[in-house]
Formats: structure tokens, sequence, C-alpha cells
């Protein structure tokens, strides 16, 4: 159970779409600012009370205490820093919709069986839809290399986290 104060929210700048899945995936709230300029990412931020995500130094700078500027190009290493400056956790059951950012709610197999491959609705039995956009996810073979990714980010986290 995650603790009462606020949740982080996110806000990743255009360079860093696959970060802001990762962290959907993590079951953060976290926007993407496709095709904005830059005072309007900045606006924002502060309206919806994110922490804009940069590579970019001169956002960064402007965004002051609202951003993070993020020093690597590695997708593993960009999620261990925001993993490690907020204190993430992993929580399977908070999955956000990849595509659109949303809370997914479970959905039965009936419901499923006309959005997902025939082999699927052989070997699962529990989805979860987007309902916004209507994606359905499952826990199939992908899963494990997902939370693999995820974990050697966390790993990488507290390792690199030292003293407090």
């Amino acid at each position: 159970m995650r603790s009462m104060t606020a949740e982080p929210r996110f806000l990743a700048d255009e360079m860093l779409g696959s970060l802001a899945r990762w962290l959907r995936v993590m079951g953060y709230d976290a926007e993407y600012a496709r095709d904005m300029r830059d005072d309007d990412i900045l606006r924002r931020a502060v309206e919806e009370g994110r922490t804009l995500l940069t590579r970019d130094r001169e956002l960064a700078r402007k965004a002051g205490e609202r951003g993070m500027l993020l020093h690597s190009d590695d997708g593993v290493e960009q999620l261990e820093e925001v993993v490690r400056q907020f204190d993430l956790v992993f929580n399977e059951e908070r999955t956000r919709c990849t595509l659109c950012n949303r809370d997914l709610v479970p959905i039965g197999p009936e419901e499923a069986s006309e959005r997902v491959p025939p082999r699927v609705l052989e070997r699962h039995r529990e989805f979860l839809s987007c309902p916004s956009c209507g994606r359905v996810y499952w826990k199939g073979t992908h899963w494990a290399g997902i939370c693999a990714h995820v974990n050697e980010a966390i790993r990488r986290a507290s390792a690199n986290r030292g003293p407090h």
C-alpha cells in the first residue's frame, strides 16, 4: 500500500515517450508532451501539478523545481534516474494504459473475446482494458520481459542510491 502523500505525476517531453510508457507500466500517471512548445509544456506541468521530465537542459532550467533533467540516453538508466529520485515502486495492479495513460479496468474473457486473438483467449482468463482507447492487456509471455526491465531499473536505483 502506498503512503497517503500525493503520488508524483509526470510530464515527459517529446524525447522521453518511451520513459512515459515505462512509468505507466509501473502504475504512475505519466503524460507525454508531444508536438508542444516549451512554454505550453511548462504551463501544463504547473497547471496539472506534474514534474517535467526532460533531457533538454534549457527546458529543465526554466522548469526549476518543477523539472528533472535526465542525463542518460538509455531507457533503463532513465527509468533508474526517476525511480531513484522519487523512490518509486512497481505496482503491477496499478499498471496504466501504455498508450493513453488511463487507469485500466478488469474485463472478462467474454468481453475480451472480440478484441484478442483466439490463442490468447485459450491461454488467459484475466484481462484489463482501457476505457478510453479500448486496448486490451493480459499477462502473456511478454510480461516477464516487462517485469525484468522495470525490476532492473529498480535494482540499479537501489544499488546507486547510497546513504541518505
